[in-house]
């Protein structure tokens, strides 16, 4: 019994150690509706999204987007297909093509955010998330119920480039404004 307890310890050990990603680093602006990904900063991708369109905060039900810093808490969704629908963090099977008509699930892949600061601290129990979405002609104008959506070509680009552990903020302000850069 005890032999087999340390195997199950020493099996679990590496997973629960697992190096966070602390070279990447996600800013999202709401007024451009737009994802810059930096990695050691140095911005190496950019992506128009869609955020809430009730608003921003965190109170729960209000199905707002939460702003500030964030990380990537969890991945689900690695080697699903474009399109794949996903119910409570599952796959349901379905696959839908972008702007399928009559529905609004959440597709391809999912990047689970927690917040890291009291005005998002709500976020993980929330289930903010990234997400694919199969609703792409809205990307680029708030049309997600809190989360952050993307095209699901791009969605499958940034799960791939980024781990869990990475930095997310999410910003109300225009992404060239030097004033909220240097904090004036």
């Amino acid at each position: 019994m005890v032999r087999r307890f340390a195997f199950l310890l020493v099996a679990l050990l590496p997973a629960s150690c697992a190096q966070r990603d602390r070279e990447h680093r996600v800013v999202v602006s709401v007024p451009e509706q737009r994802m810059i990904v930096f990695k050691n900063d140095v911005e190496i991708a950019s992506y128009p999204v869609s955020t809430s369109k009730f608003g921003l905060g965190d109170v729960p039900g209000s199905r707002a987007t939460p702003l500030g810093r964030l990380e990537i808490e969890k991945k689900i969704g690695g080697g699903a297909p474009s399109g794949a629908v996903f119910k409570d963090r599952k796959r349901t099977g379905e696959v839908l093509v972008p702007d399928a008509p009559g529905r609004d699930p959440i597709v391809t892949r999912i990047l689970w955010l927690r917040g890291d600061e009291p005005q998002n601290c709500r976020a993980f129990g929330r289930c903010i998330y990234i997400h694919g979405t199969p609703e792409e002609r809205f990307i680029g104008q708030r049309a997600s119920y809190g989360c952050i959506r993307m095209k699901s070509a791009d969605v499958i680009e940034l799960y791939n480039m980024i781990g869990v552990g990475a930095r997310v903020e999410i910003v109300n302000h225009f992404l060239a404004d030097p004033a909220a850069q240097t904090g004036g």
